[in-house]
């Protein structure tokens, strides 16, 4: 029996081809790319975990669960995964509306919509995602995660601020004089520390020097200056002594709500989930390739991060995707296979579990800094200007989604994001497509369907009584209704023939099937004959299956423009 796909096909992780001429050298280097990842990758998933309103335990387990899964199962052999920034934003609204039993469960189904996505063979789906969609989302997250951090930057201590972005600026003004200055200037010297930091070591993450110096500092303060205000990550969170074990996610429903209820009204954060999950995923690998001289599995990649995303929330994570920060940072320190993934994972359990009161005296103000880093390096400004040199649709479109994802919520700016770049795209095809009419002559030269002979370079001349038309461009519903609308203003006096050529249609939609059989019926009330001229193989199986060409007629169904004219005169002399 013949399958529908094979598993092969869609699921062949590189670390298993990769192994197979693995040697002791390969593991060196792979161990030391995997230790400095793990070093770069600390702050990011204690801060990614706090910021998304869950802990720091909980970044710090998807870092370590996720990492291992999608290096050790995925497409790409230098892929490093884990909680990321894009994240934030909808594991606090889920947080806020549905708690943490809402935000497992929506992982858990984005997961398997991930693992379905690779099954199908859906890995190039980033490129149905246009360009200014993921510029306006990416942005639009940047701003966002800049926004949240201000309550922690300037220590205002506000314990339940607004979710949405107004309000939650509103409520920061409010509260301007609760502003500790001790925490504002902890993370604005993180903040230096970071930017600088660069110019002395590109090796070392100024992310972690800057965590180390001010962790170090608020000791200090506390110690021997009596400064007790400045709120660190043990102040807020417990932090375990090691890793927690898998359990089911609490079903704790609402009142008159049910499991399916609850289900379908995640269905939509969960979907957002997998695409952001998906597309940036692939994009890092696609970087990544490009680095390496490598090509990545995009389906493997997916079933990879979905099976990560099944299994992390089980111990109580988040989603987790592929990070192209901590990508490029393994493949910049020697990491060229799955392992060095592999050990960044071992490396981040070893902290959670042996250096877990160290983590707790981490500053939030310190944190905050960081993440405010990372939104700068998330917004992509440069792309933003770019684009507003570009058509101004695109600009629009990008505009638009950046807007949505700020006001309102990254599931609604993905939809009408791409609802717009679909009705730009029809808009824009409808413009190009080109419907040109000829009465006299066709000159061979301009056709590549037109047999010619030797030198005759010799226009063609069209029989009497006849008329051609051509489409130039897709025949389907953006541009059917058009031609539609020109062939009913075709001239008919004493007309016999009307010729339509085809040759430049690469295929037609139900839409362009319908209007042409209005045009054939149209023009068979008239007394004329429809003749169509360089039909492709693919569009003849369509207009066959339709009916069409029974309907028309297999003899005025031609290959190409000779044998169309040739028809033409024969109808006339008939």
């Amino acid at each position: 029996m013949k399958t529908f796909f094979s598993l092969k096909d869609v699921f062949s992780p590189k670390l298993f081809s990769t192994l197979r001429s693995y040697n002791k050298e390969k593991f060196l280097q792979d161990a030391l790319a995997g230790w400095i990842v793990a070093v770069v990758a600390i702050p990011l998933a204690i801060a990614f975990g706090i910021s998304s309103g869950v802990g720091p335990t909980e970044g710090l387990v998807t870092a370590i669960i996720a990492g291992f899964i999608i290096s050790a199962l995925g497409g790409s052999k230098v892929q490093i995964g884990g909680p990321t920034g894009a994240f934030i934003v909808i594991i606090y609204g889920i947080i806020q509306q549905h708690g943490l039993t809402g935000l497992l469960i929506a992982t858990i189904m984005a997961g398997i919509l991930l693992i379905l996505m690779g099954l199908f063979k859906l890995g190039n789906v980033i490129k149905f995602v246009p360009y200014p969609v993921i510029i306006g989302f990416t942005a639009g997250i940047a701003v966002t995660i800049f926004s949240t951090q201000m309550n922690d930057l300037f220590g205002m201590g506000i314990q339940d601020a607004p979710a949405d972005f107004i309000h939650k600026w509103i409520c920061y003004f409010q509260h301007w004089r609760d502003i500790n200055w001790w925490a504002f200037a902890i993370g604005i010297a993180s903040l230096l520390i970071i930017i600088f930091s660069t110019k002395i070591s590109k090796k070392i993450p100024g992310s972690l020097v800057a965590i180390v110096l001010m962790t170090l500092t608020v000791w200090l303060l506390r110690e021997f200056g009596g400064v007790t205000s400045i709120t660190t990550i043990g102040d807020l969170y417990t932090l375990p002594s090691g890793m927690p074990a898998p359990k089911l996610p609490e079903l704790n429903l609402a009142e008159g709500q049910t499991l399916i209820r609850l289900v379908q009204d995640l269905f939509p954060s969960a979907f957002t989930i997998a695409m952001l999950g998906a597309i940036e995923s692939l994009l890092s690998a696609m970087v990544a390739d490009g680095v390496i001289g490598d090509k990545h599995n995009s389906n493997t990649e997916l079933i990879a991060q979905g099976v990560a995303n099944v299994v992390t929330p089980f111990f109580g994570g988040i989603p987790a995707t592929g990070a192209i920060a901590r990508t490029m940072a393994n493949i910049n320190n020697g990491g060229r296979t799955p392992v060095a993934g592999i050990v960044h994972a071992l490396m981040l359990l070893l902290v959670l579990l042996c250096f877990g009161p160290l983590v707790g005296m981490i500053p939030m103000a310190c944190l905050a800094g960081v993440l405010i880093i990372v939104s700068y390096n998330m917004s992509g400004w440069r792309e933003v200007v770019a684009l507003s040199k570009a058509p101004k649709s695109d600009f629009i479109v990008m505009l638009v989604t950046f807007v949505l994802t700020v006001i309102f919520d990254l599931t609604i700016a993905i939809e009408i994001g791409l609802l717009l770049a679909v009705i730009l795209f029809l808009k824009r095809t409808n413009e190009t497509t080109v419907i040109r009419s000829f009465s006299d002559e066709i000159d061979p030269t301009l056709s590549n369907d037109i047999r010619l002979h030797g030198n005759d370079l010799e226009k063609l001349h069209i029989p009497p009584f006849t008329e051609v038309y051509e489409i130039d461009g897709p025949y389907f519903f953006g541009i059917a209704n058009k031609f539609d609308e020109i062939s009913q203003r075709m001239g008919t006096d004493g007309q016999k023939v009307r010729i339509l050529r085809m040759r430049k249609v690469s295929f037609m939609d139900s839409t362009g099937i319908h209007n042409l059989e209005q045009l054939f019926l149209r023009s068979q009330r008239c007394g004329m004959t429809l003749v169509l001229s360089g039909v492709n193989e693919n569009v003849y199986k369509t207009l066959d299956k339709a009916g069409l060409v029974k309907m028309i007629g297999k003899e005025n169904v031609r290959n190409h423009i000779n044998g169309a004219l040739a028809r033409a005169q024969e109808i006339i002399s008939a």
